[in-house]
């Protein structure tokens, strides 16, 4: 295989040194009491390293003092033979066991090693995981690959056993990604189909806003994609279930959006036929447009909807909130008032903000308006 295991840390970020020199002695810049994230790429069929390496260890590094271990397998992922890369994967597992049991002896832990891979990395990581019979601290699966893996039984694929903790990333299920849930949370990011500059998926229940709550982790809100979801490590496990995360981000860098869902109440089904739209003013101001899902969302027979929107800037301080009521073609020569008996606004992004309501107002078709709206009262929320 001519695994090589490159080893970078804040003292050495711009140049790989081998983690085990001459004589197999430890380089002197691996720090055995702190976390050791490995890092284990995917099927390489062309030969070329990944692009996404370099900036990777550097937004790592910058968010924690720990060594990264590069894991290089290039020579047994560069095939155009895929079935023979994927049976290289264990091979790769059963060689880095060696170089593990090399660290334990000279000091190390397997809590504190974070496996990260990617696509038949993340499949190396399980196996490396049921190697040590699941005492691995973490493993991050980045879009798992899903061909000769799909419908396998977990002990030939990565599982939630593998690791105390195994995150799931699928981004990639309608290609060469794995669809089925495999760790303890997995997140699908744009439906996990494509992502933003692909052709767009369509999700039913979350666009319509009816998964936007997480009752199950009221003290920490909801799953956090990316590094930081080993906080909810603890309470994932207690579920003793799987958790499914839905979300969208933007197409360009940093990615992140913010999320806020109106609730909107009316009085006694007065709105037959149209839907609400809706905009939020800041501080100073400034007009904040959002994406609206399910823009034609209709309160026929209904007295409650709820409106999912996705900012692009984060509005903390809301000085108003515009409404406009439309109703469907065959409707719009017909004027009307229409009693709103509340609306309710909360960030799905920063769950412990406060909501903010507006009570009984009217809204006039085909007239946007604009409201002050206050914290809402504790028996509203």
């Amino acid at each position: 295989m001519e695994i090589s295991l490159m080893l970078y840390t804040r003292k050495n970020l711009n140049c790989a040194e081998p983690l085990f020199e001459q004589h197999n002695s430890l380089n002197v810049n691996f720090s055995i009491s702190k976390k050791t994230v490995w890092l284990i790429h995917g099927y390489r069929p062309t030969g070329s390293s990944p692009t996404w390496l370099q900036n990777f260890l550097r937004i790592l590094l910058n968010q924690e003092d720990i060594n990264i271990i590069v894991v290089d397998w290039n020579r047994g992922a560069t095939t155009f033979l895929y079935n023979r890369a994927v049976k290289n994967t264990r091979k790769v597992a059963v060689s880095l066991s060696g170089y593990i049991r090399n660290l334990l002896k000279h000091g190390a832990s397997l809590g504190n090693f974070h496996f990260i891979g990617m696509s038949l990395g993340a499949h190396i990581s399980g196996f490396v995981g049921k190697i040590f019979q699941g005492q691995l601290g973490r493993i991050t699966g980045l879009d798992p690959a899903g061909p000769k893996f799909s419908g396998r039984s977990f002990n030939d694929r990565l599982d939630y056993t593998d690791a105390k903790f195994v995150d799931v990333i699928h981004s990639d299920t309608n290609g060469l990604g794995i669809k089925e849930p495999l760790g303890h949370v997995d997140f699908y990011p744009n439906g996990g189909k494509t992502q933003p500059g692909c052709p767009k998926s369509i999700l039913s229940d979350f666009k319509a806003g009816s998964c936007v709550d997480c009752d199950n982790f009221n003290e920490k809100s909801c799953p956090r994609l990316g590094y930081q979801a080993e906080l909810w490590e603890d309470v994932l496990k207690e579920k003793r279930e799987e958790t499914t995360v839905f979300l969208d981000t933007t197409g360009a860098s940093p990615f992140c959006a913010y999320y806020f869902v109106l609730t909107i109440t009316v009085l006694d089904k007065t709105i037959e036929d149209g839907y609400i739209t809706f905009k939020l003013l800041n501080q100073l101001g400034m007009v904040e447009e959002p994406r609206l899902y399910e823009k034609n969302r209709s309160f026929n027979e209904l007295q409650e909807v709820k409106i999912l929107a996705q900012f692009l800037n984060d509005v903390v301080n809301i000085s108003s909130i515009g409404l406009a009521y439309s109703q469907s073609s065959h409707w719009q020569f017909i004027t009307g008032r229409y009693k709103i008996q509340r609306i309710m606004l909360q960030s799905l992004t920063y769950p412990e903000r406060p909501p903010l309501c507006i009570y009984n107002f009217v809204l006039n078709k085909n007239e946007e308006v604009f409201l002050n709206p206050s914290t809402c009262t504790s028996k509203e929320i």
